[in-house]
C-alpha cells in the first residue's frame, strides 16, 4: 500500500499548532508525530500550515430559487470546493410535495454519483410531517443521513414532533429561521409601493424577522429538549441564540461567509450589480458583521460555511422589475477558506486555531463526520490541506472552477494560498488545478458529536 510522509509542516487544530510529520498509508493517516521515518514518498511541507480538509456543510448544488435552478451542479460545484480546500460538502436532499424521503435521497444520489470531485453527504429537508415521514426516519439513519432541515411549512406541532422523534435516533435538526408570514406581507407591501429593487428585498427580510423565526424555533426546541442548529446572519439572531442557551437549549450556530464580509450597502448599486448580492437571508449592516466575528472570537459560534447557491446574471435579471423574482443565492465555496484566513486570521478577528475549528473540526463534529473527517490524527481520512501563508492572490470569477459568471468578492486581495489538496491520501488538486476528478464518495455519518 502506498505511503506518503509529510515532513516539517505546522499542523493546525482547534487546540493549537505544532511542528509534526504525518504518515499516510493508503486512504488513512497512519501516524502523527515528530521525526517520523518510513519507507514512503517524502513531501517536504516546511514553512506550510497543514489543515484537516475543510468541511463546507451548507451548499446548494442544483437548487431552486425564484423559479430558477442554481447553475452549479455537483460536477462544477465540487470542483470549486476542492480547489478551495473543501474536501467534504454537505448538501441538501429536498423532499418534494408528496415525495418520500427515500425518493428525495435517491434523486440526490443520482445527481452526485460519479460527478463529485470531493466527498459529500446530505442533510434531509423536511417539507411535510406525517406518519409516512415518521416511519421513514430509521431508514435515513441506516443510510447515514443524520441531520435534517425543517422548512417553514411545518407547524409548531409538526416541529415539536419532528424534534422529539429525531432526538430518539440521535439526529440534529436545523431550520429556515425567518418569520415567513411577516416577510411575505412586507414583500407584498413594498412591491405595491413600487419599492421593487434589490434594496427592497433587504427591507422585506429584516433582521427582526430572522430573530422572530429563531425565537420560535428555539422555543420549540426547548419544549422538546432537543439539540438543534441555526444559521445566523444578524446580531438580533445571535442574541436569540445566547438567550436560548441561557435557558438550557442545546443550540449550535453557524453563519455563511457573506455575512462576515459583505453588508447591505451593496444593494444601493444599480440592478446589474446589486442583484448579484441577493441571497437568503439578505446581507445585513456593518455592525452585524462585527458582532458575528466577535461571536467566533469568543467561541460562541460554531461553524462557517459558504452557503454556495450560484445563479448567473441572466437568471438574476428575472427580477429586474420585481425583487421577489430574483433567485436568492451567491457562489462562494471556492473562496471560503481563503476569505476566512485573509479577513479573519490575518485581520486578527480570529486565530488560525479558531479557523480550523470553524471550517474543519466543528462542522465535522456537528454533522457526525468526526473523526473520519475534520482531524489530523491516526485513523482519520487523509484529507490534508497544504497552505502557504506567504502566498497571495486576487479573486476573479474568470479563474473560478464554478459555473457562475461573477464573484461577489471580485477583485478582493487574499493572503495565503492553498497549494495542494489531498483527499483520502490522493493528490487531487495542485495550485488550483484538479488532478484527479470525480473520485468523491458519499459519506455515511453517525450522531452529532459536539
Amino acid at each position: 500500500m502506498k505511503k506518503i510522509l509529510f515532513k516539517g509542516g505546522t499542523l493546525v487544530s482547534p487546540r493549537g499548532t505544532k511542528r509534526a510529520d504525518i504518515l499516510v498509508s493508503g486512504e488513512k493517516i497512519l501516524a502523527v508525530g515528530k521525526r517520523l521515518s518510513a519507507d514512503a514518498q517524502i513531501i517536504d511541507v516546511s514553512g506550510r500550515l497543514i489543515f484537516p480538509g475543510f468541511v463546507d456543510a451548507h451548499t446548494h448544488f442544483g437548487a431552486e430559487s425564484g423559479g430558477a435552478v442554481s447553475v452549479d451542479r455537483f460536477r462544477t460545484g465540487t470542483a470549486g470546493a476542492l480547489a478551495g480546500g473543501v474536501t467534504t460538502v454537505v448538501d441538501f436532499a429536498l423532499q418534494g410535495a408528496g415525495e418520500t424521503l427515500t425518493d428525495a435521497l435517491n434523486n440526490r444520489h443520482v445527481d452526485a454519483f460519479a460527478n463529485s470531485d470531493c466527498d459529500y453527504a446530505f442533510h434531509m429537508t423536511i417539507h411535510e410531517w406525517n406518519e409516512q415521514v415518521r416511519r421513514e426516519l430509521p431508514a435515513m439513519f441506516e443510510q447515514g443521513v443524520t441531520s435534517f432541515k425543517a422548512m417553514a411549512s411545518l407547524s409548531d406541532g409538526d416541529l415539536f414532533e419532528l424534534m422529539t422523534e429525531l432526538k430518539k435516533h440521535g439526529g440534529i435538526v436545523g431550520f429556515c429561521c425567518e418569520d415567513s408570514a411577516l416577510t411575505e406581507k412586507l414583500t407584498e407591501l413594498l412591491i405595491k409601493r413600487g419599492e421593487n429593487s434589490a434594496a427592497g428585498y433587504a427591507k422585506a427580510h429584516p433582521d427582526y424577522a430572522e430573530a422572530a423565526g429563531i425565537n420560535r424555533f428555539l422555543s420549540i426546541a426547548r419544549a422538546a429538549q432537543a439539540p438543534c442548529i441555526v444559521m445566523l446572519s444578524s446580531a438580533a439572531g445571535y442574541e436569540e441564540v445566547l438567550r436560548a442557551r441561557n435557558n438550557g437549549v442545546k443550540v449550535y450556530a453557524e453563519t455563511c461567509v457573506p455575512y462576515l464580509l459583505l453588508d447591505d450597502s451593496a444593494y444601493n448599486a444599480p440592478f446589474e450589480k446589486a442583484a448579484r448580492f441577493v441571497c437568503a437571508p439578505p446581507l445585513r449592516k456593518p455592525e452585524d458583521k462585527r458582532v458575528l466575528w466577535e461571536g467566533f472570537k469568543r467561541d460562541r459560534l460554531d461553524a462557517i460555511s459558504s452557503g454556495h447557491c450560484a445563479f448567473t446574471m441572466e437568471q438574476k435579471r428575472a427580477g429586474i422589475e420585481d425583487f421577489s423574482r430574483i433567485p436568492a443565492g451567491m457562489p462562494g465555496t471556492e473562496e471560503l477558506a481563503q476569505l476566512v484566513y485573509t479577513y479573519g486570521v490575518r485581520k486578527k478577528r480570529i486565530s488560525v486555531q479558531q479557523m480550523c475549528a470553524c471550517l474543519s473540526e466543528n462542522p465535522a463534529r456537528l454533522y457526525g463526520l468526526y473523526p473520519k473527517k475534520g482531524a489530523l490524527k491516526a485513523g482519520s481520512d487523509a484529507d490534508i490541506i497544504i497552505f502557504n501563508p506567504k502566498a497571495g492572490g486576487v479573486i476573479a470569477a474568470a479563474k473560478s472552477h464554478c459555473a457562475c459568471d461573477y464573484s461577489p468578492y471580485e477583485g478582493a486581495r487574499t493572503e495565503g494560498g492553498i497549494e495542494k489538496v489531498f483527499l483520502r491520501g490522493k493528490l487531487v488538486c495542485s495550485n488550483g488545478e484538479i488532478t484527479q476528478p470525480y473520485i468523491g464518495r458519499f459519506i455515511t455519518r453517525g450522531k452529532s458529536g459536539m
